[in-house]
């Protein structure tokens, strides 16, 4: 029999959260048992693309976009009811989403806070108030291209794109504590 010594790879925000997050949690809100701390669940990334209801090439390309930011495959989203006005039929592709979870969650968040972020135009932080009640927060980007996986050439068109943090906590005050140990810049 041969022995499995293979390490597995731990990201760096994922130690960070076992190591220091957690007691740091524990000891602020007085948790008694461990599973209380609340942690996060999965980063959803949403894309919409309205102008594909004249190209369908649009959305394909939202979804490539989205693919390389998150590093798993996007789903294209389609639309459920026709709508005259918009000139929308149904089952019409007119977005793309990602949902990313463990390992790949802490690497995206990672990488955003820690490469993307920073590189917005006239970044002053992000919104402490973007939370929905439940300990999850929404965050909007203007423009795909501060991800540095998407190179400038080779992109048809600027699009902006929504990214929902859920996490298990309770209350918002849990949650943005939680983020706030990530090092989430959030404004002053």
């Amino acid at each position: 029999m041969v022995a499995a010594n293979k390490e597995r790879y731990i990201p760096r925000l994922q130690k960070l959260y076992e190591e220091k997050v957690k007691a740091d949690l524990t000891k602020k809100f007085g948790y008694k048992n461990g599973l209380q701390v609340p942690h996060l669940d999965k980063i959803v990334l949403n894309m919409g693309v309205g102008e594909a209801v004249n190209d369908s090439k649009k959305s394909k390309n939202a979804a490539e976009e989205l693919t390389l930011i998150a590093g798993q495959k996007a789903v294209i989203t389609k639309s459920r009811k026709a709508i005259a006005s918009f000139k929308l039929r149904g089952g019409l592709g007119i977005g793309c989403k990602v949902t990313l979870r463990r390992a790949k969650m802490y690497e995206f968040l990672d990488r955003l806070i820690t490469i993307a972020l920073p590189r917005v135009r006239d970044f002053r932080g992000v919104s402490a108030k973007s939370f929905d009640g439940n300990g999850n927060y929404a965050l909007g980007l203007k423009e795909q291209i501060v991800f540095p996986e998407i190179e400038y050439d080779k992109i048809d068109e600027i699009r902006g794109m929504d990214i929902i943090i859920c996490t298990t906590a309770k209350t918002d005050d849990e949650a943005r504590e939680l983020l706030r140990a990530f090092n989430m810049p959030f404004q002053a």
